[in-house]
């Protein structure tokens, strides 16, 4: 079986709530090894933790999406380490820049990136970055931060330009593509990807969103991940296991703490 990580889900959103187990059951069956539930609001951690919990293929991070920070201003870098002492949480955030609907106030967005930041540097856990209309400031930002010390990272759900995924890429960072490059009107998109080195790509959901095609229109579930890595694939000009062994490998490579399934090993 070829084996699969979707490493950006949303499984404590109310779309699973009738449908869990189904939802675990489609993703074993599509060779779904590791999950990971991201958090948006430091306040929902607990349920983000339950959910988790519930089986050995899922794991968590610990953060606040960039719409969400006015909501919860006063979380520090101390707050936010303190949670990464769990052996489930894998991973910062997710954190970063939304500009495109100004949820949250730029400066505000900033500011809590940055915290997010320092999070990461002292865990030594990847941060999971969420940018939209925001390119040149999580640019300037993540490389001002990364002089003042290391630290791992992913774009997630990448969509745009080309000259953030090599800024990543240059400060260390991994690329994670998601539904969207299978979108009709993703060409430019796919033509990055097919650019991109395999060794810094990893694959996601971001269910219940983006739902791949043929899917389109319906919730996103992680077995759809199969389908964004056959894209991936067919762009590559690689077979699918080569692909899938590929984006696994650089999951397990970034996201140190989490451990592979016995049942998949």
């Amino acid at each position: 079986m070829t084996m699969l990580v979707d490493s950006h889900c949303h499984l404590d959103f109310p779309e699973f709530s009738e449908d869990f187990s189904g939802v675990l059951a489609r993703a074993e069956a599509a060779g779904v090894a590791t999950m990971v539930t991201i958090s948006t609001r430091f306040a929902e951690f607990p349920k983000i933790r339950e959910i988790a919990g519930r089986d050995e293929r899922l794991y968590c991070s610990i953060g606040i999406h960039p719409h969400n920070v006015e909501e919860e201003p006063e979380v520090t870098t101390a707050e936010l380490v303190a949670k990464t002492h769990d052996p489930k949480v894998v991973g910062i955030g997710e954190t970063g820049l939304d500009y495109f609907y100004d949820h949250s106030p730029r400066e505000l967005q900033q500011t809590l990136f940055r915290r997010h930041i320092a999070a990461a540097r002292e865990t030594q856990l990847p941060l999971i970055v969420h940018t939209r209309s925001a390119d040149p400031d999580t640019i300037a930002i993540l490389r001002e931060e990364m002089g003042k010390g290391a630290f791992p990272g992913l774009i997630h759900c990448f969509s745009t330009g080309r000259e953030l995924a090599e800024a990543a890429i240059d400060l260390g960072f991994y690329i994670s593509l998601s539904g969207i490059l299978t979108f009709k009107k993703a060409g430019e998109l796919r033509e990055t990807a097919q650019a991109l080195p395999l060794d810094k790509l990893l694959i996601e959901t971001d269910a219940p969103y983006l739902a791949p095609v043929p899917y389109r229109g319906k919730r996103n579930e992680p077995a759809f991940v199969a389908k964004t890595a056959q894209v991936l694939a067919e762009l590559k000009d690689l077979p699918i296991e080569t692909v899938a062994e590929a984006t696994t490998r650089n999951f397990f490579t970034l996201f140190t703490k989490a451990k592979l399934p016995e049942r998949f090993s």
